[in-house]
């Protein structure tokens, strides 16, 4: 017996392990088992083989701007410090489109190839802002990617705004030039959690409905498992379940996302942090379980980057991207920078001893790096 096959065998996962390097898919109860181990280093080490065996030594990331285009909302999620009630004046925004596409056309100017769009359900705002809003940064960065859009966001368009169903609203916003939806509002798919966290909120059945329409026009998305509040183990299985079994069926996700509840500014605030033990645990989980998908990320703003490297050695394959001005996190308390460099992001990934590789929305690597300055030592974007 090697000294890795002994510790797996103390940790009770010679079973489970057996299924890992057969490649076979792993079942609800196992994934429960992996919930439970306290040994994280031969979590890892399995988490590693399935990372290594989908992506070799390579560990990827994405030159993107975030633009939150409002904050006003009609809901009240209890998790939630980004949000303001229409009522609410104070900390109210809401950008107009030519600021936005001026941002865009600074960061594209420099480099990046993505730009990611959320807001509040706006109550107000008509159907016409946000087609005109893609249309505009596409017009200002015509080979830009716009990653936009929550599935709540869409069903808030489709249901109240635009009046028009789910399928003819993600059309319309293709035609006008959206060509990914974000993966955000999944939070936790248990309709007792949701109830918890962000009453009034869609049903899981109606989130994932989004992204298979979404996906049945061959188009891609993320998903994501917000953890760490009032869930348990066997309700982030049900989460990953649902989000396995909609990749069997349509295949359209790149990756998951997976971040911790930030506690602070919310109606959430007793619970606290989880750990980031728990946090590196459930990035290992999710790498094991999730056989169909083939990147799992690690979300820095929410992780830090120091851990989000060590995640690199715990399933994790990417380590998003360049994110500048990200809002959501850091009015719920988070404490990292609100954007990274390529020079800092391609050493935390080489200090990790993987291979940094920029890549695209849709996770494609690309062929080089772009002659621009986003991309020498040290230069911050935008």
């Amino acid at each position: 017996m090697s000294f890795m096959d002994s510790i797996l065998e103390r940790a009770g996962l010679a079973d489970i392990s057996e299924k890992v390097f057969a490649a076979q898919r792993l079942t609800d109860d196992d994934a429960l088992r992996l919930y439970a181990v306290r040994d994280l280093n031969a979590l890892g080490y399995l988490a590693n083989h399935v990372r290594e065996r989908k992506n070799g030594n390579v560990a990827t990331y994405v030159l993107n701007l975030y633009l939150n285009y409002s904050n006003v909302c009609i809901l009240s999620c209890q998790f939630c410090a980004f949000a303001r009630r229409p009522h609410e004046k104070e900390g109210q925004f809401t950008y107009d489109i030519e600021e936005m596409a001026r941002q865009t056309k600074e960061a594209s100017d420099r480099g990046i190839t993505e730009v990611h769009i959320v807001g509040g359900l706006h109550p107000k705002l008509p159907f016409s802002y946000y087609t005109e809003m893609i249309r505009a940064l596409k017009a200002a960065s015509p080979d830009l990617c716009v990653k936009a859009f929550t599935a709540i966001e869409i069903r808030h368009l489709a249901e109240r705004i635009a009046k028009k169903p789910i399928r003819e609203t993600l059309e319309l916003l293709r035609e006008a030039g959206l060509d990914s939806l974000t993966g955000g509002g999944a939070e936790i798919f248990d309709p007792g959690v949701r109830d918890q966290i962000c009453r009034g909120k869609e049903s899981a059945e109606e989130w994932l409905e989004v992204h298979r329409t979404w996906h049945r026009m061959g188009r891609r998305s993320t998903c994501t498992m917000l953890y760490g509040h009032v869930e348990t183990p066997a309700h982030r299985v049900d989460h990953l379940r649902r989000l396995r079994e909609l990749q069997d069926e349509t295949g359209g996700f790149t990756a998951l996302v997976p971040f911790a509840f930030e506690p602070e500014h919310n109606k959430l605030e007793r619970l606290g942090r989880v750990s980031a033990f728990e946090d590196l645990r459930n990035l290992a989980v999710a790498r094991l379980y999730l056989d169909i998908f083939d990147h799992i990320t690690a979300y820095w703003i929410s992780l830090g980057l120091p851990l989000a490297q060590v995640a690199l050695s715990f399933g994790v394959d990417d380590l998003h991207g360049t994110i500048q001005q990200e809002k959501i996190f850091h009015m719920a308390g988070s404490k990292t920078p609100q954007g990274q460099t390529v020079a800092t992001l391609e050493r935390a990934i080489r200090e990790a001893g993987r291979i940094p590789v920029q890549r695209n929305t849709f996770y494609e690597q690309l062929n080089g790096h772009k002659a621009s300055a986003a991309l020498q030592p040290d230069a911050a974007l935008p």
